[in-house]
């Protein structure tokens, strides 16, 4: 790790370093991807909207971090999430938002207690990907996904350029019960010159 936490953001880490780089991020986080224009929860908030979630339906917001996607949930009108994330520090700040109806901290590579089908909406933004969970965690998503289940998720340039995270993606949409539903690319940090791609999947 480098000095300065945010100089890792987009590079392949362990679980230790992503924690690490978020335990020193937490405090100047919000107005850092502020300031980049970070667009990236409002867009995958709209996807799950323009998907058919049903806005009355618990989210299970993965990797909630500081509660940013959670604030873009509410924006577009669901009403009842929770959160979870490694992060402790990220997710005193999540929790501190009052958007979501309980928060937990999770363990790297595992969703926890989470059992499939106990959430019919699944949210990751940002997680999968260069900087925070490494490709086998798009599995463990996928398979936390009931009948009828959704899950959006985003990768950015980095992951995008990345065949692990990519070749993961293609082959989860090879099973017969799971369906790309929406995949859009788009702005993600605007002052950085980065994008990203939304996906939502559903299990039919």
């Amino acid at each position: 790790m480098s000095e300065t936490p945010k100089d890792d953001l987009w590079s392949r880490l362990t679980p230790e370093e992503s924690q690490r780089l978020y335990a020193g991020w937490a405090e100047s986080y919000d107005a850092d991807v502020a300031s980049w224009g970070y667009a990236t929860p409002a867009r995958l908030a709209l996807a799950l909207r323009q998907s058919g979630a049903n806005v009355e339906k618990p989210v299970l917001d993965v990797g909630c971090g500081t509660g940013l996607c959670g604030m873009a949930l509410r924006a577009v009108g669901f009403d009842v999430i929770d959160g979870t994330d490694i992060s402790p520090e990220m997710l005193a700040r999540a929790e501190a938002r009052g958007v979501y109806r309980q928060v937990w901290k999770g363990e790297p590579g595992t969703l926890g207690h989470i059992k499939p089908a106990d959430y019919p909406i699944l949210s990751a933004c940002g997680v999968v990907g260069h900087g925070a969970a490494p490709p086998e965690m798009l599995d463990l998503l996928i398979a936390a996904l009931g009948a009828g289940g959704l899950l959006a998720f985003s990768f950015n340039d980095a992951t995008l350029a990345d065949r692990a995270y990519t070749d993961r993606l293609d082959i989860a949409c090879l099973a017969p019960d799971i369906e790309l539903v929406f995949e859009q690319h788009g702005p993600h940090l605007p002052a950085k010159g980065m994008m990203s791609t939304v996906y939502v999947l559903k299990r039919t």
